[in-house]
């Protein structure tokens, strides 16, 4: 008796406050009589982020970048997609899928345009860390977006804490990546493009699987008492899963593919710093991509046989190799003034 009371008590604790559903569903649900006015301030608020967003990435910027996480209120509607879903309504989902489609493409098309202005010399998609890092994401980013979306969630079901949506859209990168789109676009840079819109796809997908079943368990899927919304329920998060799914293998591809280049480097350095054994040159770089080996050591001494470092790292990689080594010589000068004793 005593267990179940106290479990009864915990489920009220953590579960949907009833009384708070018509303030939690004017607050996430953009309808009523102030729609119109929702409506600009959602767009404005989108097209001042993607502003900051945009130059903040292309600044490498990472505090400006979190500004604009702050300032964009794409979150909403995603969350409101995942609650109209639970709830097991089709009108209200329908309705909110449609504004995040609008505004990822406003996102996008803006970003691109914004980046005209800037001189294409000073946009780098390698040495820039703001975009390097959002054109190949890999399965943390999946997992990151998991636990961001259920927080979301979890923090807006509850009127006491509704207002804390701050530190979850920092968690959670929706402009930025749109923005790193608009830019590869407009550089011609497909492929990175594609990788930015994966990881906003990815974010997207674990917003509505992750808050969805947040919102199932705190119980908002209770006021669901007729056939038809519960099918409607059950059908839409099949989609979700699927898509989270098919989102999921090329970051988890990616994440293999991260590990064996590691450890394909890591194995490739252990059998050069053994090559330099008895010298006094030191190992600037390592890479390996494919059957391609490339060394930068820095030195002035006599060093062994290329061919035999190939056979080295052809022994270690397990693998064909082709080996193109670059040595930096070292000059060292030393001066004293004549003043010194």
């Amino acid at each position: 008796m005593t267990s179940t009371l106290q479990s009864n008590s915990v489920s009220q604790k953590l579960g949907f406050d009833p009384s708070y559903l018509d303030e939690f569903e004017a607050k996430i649900f953009i309808e009523g009589a102030q729609t119109r006015r929702r409506l600009v301030n959602f767009f404005v608020l989108l097209l001042l982020a993607t502003v900051i967003a945009n130059y903040g990435v292309l600044s490498n910027s990472i505090a400006t970048v979190i500004g604009a996480m702050i300032v964009a209120p794409l979150m909403g509607p995603i969350m409101a997609t995942t609650a109209a879903v639970v709830m097991g309504s089709a009108q209200r989902a329908w309705r909110s899928l449609v504004l995040v489609t609008i505004g990822v493409l406003c996102v996008i098309v803006f970003s691109a345009l914004l980046t005209l202005v800037v001189p294409d010399i000073t946009i780098s998609f390698t040495n820039n860390g703001e975009i390097a890092s959002r054109i190949s994401p890999g399965i943390y980013a999946l997992l990151t977006a998991l636990g961001a979306g259920a927080a979301g969630a979890f923090i807006i079901s509850r009127a006491e804490i509704a207002d804390s949506m701050g530190g979850v859209a920092i968690a959670i990168s929706l402009v930025p990546p749109l923005c790193v789109v608009g830019i590869s676009i407009s550089q011609g840079e497909w492929v990175a493009a594609g990788g930015a819109l994966l990881l906003f796809l990815t974010n997207f997908f674990a917003i509505l699987l992750a808050g969805g079943v947040v919102f199932m368990l705190i119980g908002l899927g209770r006021i669901v008492k007729d056939e038809t919304r519960a099918r409607l329920r059950r059908r839409s998060f099949v989609l979700i899963v699927l898509g989270t799914v098919l989102v999921a293998i090329p970051l988890t591809l990616t994440a293999f593919r991260t590990v064996v280049d590691t450890i394909s480097r890591n194995k490739a350095t252990t059998v050069v710093q053994e090559w330099l054994q008895g010298t006094s040159d030191r190992i600037v770089a390592v890479s390996v991509n494919g059957q391609l080996v490339t060394v930068t050591v820095e030195g002035v001494d006599q060093l062994k046989s290329v061919n035999e470092l190939a056979k080295e790292l052809e022994k270690a990689l397990q693998h064909p190799v082709a080996v193109s080594l670059r040595v930096v010589p070292t000059k060292v000068e030393f001066s004293q003034s004549s003043s010194s004793p």
